[in-house]
């Protein structure tokens, strides 16, 4: 049976490592919640931080077509590397592994999870999330969704 999708990369890597993300995360929050002035700039930095996905696919992209390039004007054999690429993307889809995915965990590349997880805490912390407890359970849906949908985007 195949992993969640959401949780196959954390899955696949170690507990010390996923631990340390985690403490990352934890120590972000003690320090935002001393510093609140800071948390939109941490936002603004969580949403230009590459996630091991697009890491993974610069990463195959960037071997794949130099395997491509060099078989085609040097040697037919440097043809194996898009071969191999892809199929290291293929497990990656399927179990959340592939050769570089360790090598680039311990280089403190997270999953969107842990990023997005991040984000909802500085997000909270700031209060983003109390606009919508302000509105009443009572008070009509479309406001309700509305208010939450701005709570996210925020």
């Amino acid at each position: 049976m195949l992993p969640a999708t959401a949780s196959r990369v954390e899955n696949a890597t170690s507990e010390d490592l996923n631990r340390r993300f985690a403490a990352e995360i934890e120590e972000s929050l003690r320090h935002h919640a001393e510093h609140p002035e800071h948390i939109a700039h941490r936002l603004d930095e969580l949403d230009h931080e590459w996630d091991i996905e697009r890491t993974l696919e610069a990463n195959a992209a960037t071997l794949a077509l130099t395997g491509t390039l060099l078989g085609a004007f040097v040697d037919r054999r440097f043809l194996i590397l898009p071969a191999v690429v892809t199929g290291f993307l293929l497990q990656h889809a399927l179990q959340g592994w592939c050769p570089p995915v360790p090598v680039f965990r311990r280089l403190g590349i997270r999953t969107t999870a842990e990023i997005d997880r991040e984000r909802a805490a500085l997000k909270a912390l700031r209060g983003d999330f109390g606009r919508i407890e302000a509105i009443s359970t009572e008070a009509n849906p479309r406001q309700r969704a509305h208010a939450a949908l701005e709570a996210a985007e925020r």
